[in-house]
């Protein structure tokens, strides 16, 4: 019965408060600050920070080429708009893995940082006391001797060189190793500052993309561009003041085997500018080679044909003539899609869809395709409108509006020269020629010589922890009844075992061959008894090992 009383009665107070509580605000916010910064938090977040950089190398993403993310879109008309929602296309700027990043970052200042003031506090502190009972160690040895205590612990110390020693009482304790706790600390910190270097860089610098047709120039302004990624904290209206003109482009494709009509060399010859008053400079622009100019590098990322078309008027008046960019569609035959739109006509507005077939063969069964990249044979199709063009409202200069335009037909297969002319004397176009492009991505990034830094220190601390290995040495020296003196010798090393237990050995018979040759290393002088008794002035050492 009293049980139930106390029972209910334990009940009651803590029904009214006046029990135990939980952690509170205070505790629990303790308990979370606890869990993110464990070290098995941090790997979860760097696994979960690799896991989500998969979708940036599998999918196109807007950062690297638009292009290719509008393919994705025609391709995948179902699926792209879902993984857009999921910011898949921008992997490295969605608020999903900033969060990742975020973390990340807190939890390794929140664990390396009380880590690294923990081992200099380690290094300045003495080496632990001798253990009561050291034949418990991993590793232990015995052996008598007649040398005198103080001249054991003195010789231990010799043998123990590049170990940090301590004398206490009747032993002398030794440890070494201290680098690979400072390689781990290292190693960390790096990681920490490699991520600061690298949060750094996407806050103060920029990535663009540009589309350079042969013969044409850029200047590094924000319109110049065809998409433009800036830091948070970088002044668009402050770019580097560089220009930039494609004078040359040449690629070259592998004619035969098995792997005929992949690239072999992109090569594209530029003059650029550091600034209007600068002298101009040269540069062979490669895929890994980049430019550059004034603290900005400049990337080949790829190329692909522009057509050249002149058009004319109803009034046979040339309106446009220039090269259009088509896009192609893989890079085995460079079949490639464009869109030419003519709004100044004096009339209607005109607009083309086209498809640019570098290497033009017909199949068996009469359809044209492009059989290899290179333009051994370069052939055009398209398809006329006449109207609107919409251009009032934004949009994408690889697509045209056909709403509120009128069809035109389809041309003939244009060659190099042929001209289509348009029905109901629209005008005509005619098919030129063609010129190269090249796709070049700018990055400006002031924190890479900090990352680099930092990357080549995490390395170096890596290096450290996994070859430096932490040993923990005792000797002990004690007056047995006989007048002789009993030496013990343990050791303690957290790695590696067996070849730990290798080193000590040798310690051990270094200094028992050091007390038996005499302090200086020499034999000493034999005495009247030395040698008659039933023992040598030092026993052969008797050691034990056992495994952690």
């Amino acid at each position: 019965m009293s049980t139930t009383t106390n029972d209910t009665e334990a009940g009651t107070d803590n029904a009214s408060g006046s029990g135990p509580r939980g952690l509170g605000p205070a505790g629990w916010l303790r308990w979370a600050w606890r869990i993110l910064t464990s070290m098995r938090t941090a790997l979860i977040l760097l696994f979960l920070l690799a896991v989500g950089a998969i979708p940036g190398s599998i999918l196109p993403q807007n950062v690297v080429s638009v292009d290719q993310v509008n393919s994705y879109f025609q391709d995948h008309p179902d699926l792209a708009p879902w993984l857009d929602r999921l910011y898949l296309f921008d992997v490295f700027s969605s608020p999903w893995y900033a969060a990742i990043y975020l973390l990340l970052f807190v939890s390794l200042a929140g664990c390396v940082i009380p880590r690294a003031v923990a081992h200099a506090r380690a290094i300045r502190a003495r080496p632990v006391r001798t253990p009561r009972h050291l034949g418990r160690m991993p590793y232990a040895a015995r052996f008598t001797t007649d040398a005198a205590p103080e001249t054991v612990l003195d010789q231990a110390r010799a043998v123990l060189k590049g170990y940090r020693t301590e004398r206490y009482g009747d032993s002398v304790s030794a440890e070494t190793g201290y680098l690979r706790e400072a390689g781990n600390v290292l190693f960390h910190l790096a990681l920490l500052g490699l991520l600061l270097a690298l949060a750094a860089g996407a806050f103060f610098g920029y990535r663009g993309n540009l589309l350079l047709v042969e013969g044409d120039g850029f200047a590094n302004t924000l319109p110049s561009y065809d998409a433009i990624y800036p830091g948070h904290w970088t002044d668009t209206d402050d770019l580097e003041p560089f220009t930039l003109h494609l004078d040359d482009f040449e690629a070259t494709f592998i004619e035969e085997g098995n792997l005929s009509g992949q690239a072999e060399s992109y090569v594209a010859d530029v003059t650029y500018r550091e600034s209007p008053e600068a002298e101009e400079g040269r540069h062979r622009l490669e895929v890994n080679h980049p430019l550059s100019v004034n603290g900005v590098q400049v990337y080949l990322l790829g190329h692909g044909y522009a057509p050249e078309f002149e058009v004319r008027n109803a009034e046979g008046e040339v309106v446009f003539d220039q090269a259009v960019p088509f896009i192609h569609r893989d890079t085995r035959s460079f079949t490639s899609d464009g869109v030419v739109k003519v709004p100044d006509t004096g009339g209607e507005e005109l607009g083309f869809v086209g498809v640019f077939l570098p290497s033009a063969v017909e199949t068996e069964g009469g359809e044209l395709v492009s059989d290899f990249p290179d333009a051994r044979d370069p052939r055009v199709t398209l398809e006329g409108y006449q109207g609107d063009l919409g251009l009032v409202d934004p949009q994408s200069v690889y697509q045209l509006r056909t709403t509120g335009m009128e069809p035109l037909g389809s041309s003939p297969v244009m060659e190099i020269g042929d001209t289509w002319e348009l029905p109901d004397g629209a005008g005509s176009i005619t098919f030129s020629g063609y010129r190269e492009y090249v796709s070049l991505q700018t990055n400006r990034d002031g924190a890479r010589l900090p990352a680099l830094t930092a990357a080549s220190l995490a390395v170096l601390g890596l290096v450290i922890t996994l070859f430096v290995r932490p040993r923990r040495v005792w000797v002990r020296a004690e007056r047995t009844g006989d007048g002789r003196t009993r030496v013990e010798l343990a050791g303690l090393g957290k790695t590696e075992v067996a070849g730990n237990n290798a080193e000590f050995h040798e310690l051990t018979t270094d200094l028992a061959r050091r007390l038996r040759s005499g302090p200086g290393g020499t034999p000493p002088s034999p005495g009247p008894d030395e040698g008659s008794g039933p023992h040598s002035p030092t026993d052969p050492p008797e050691s034990t090992t056992t495994r952690e």
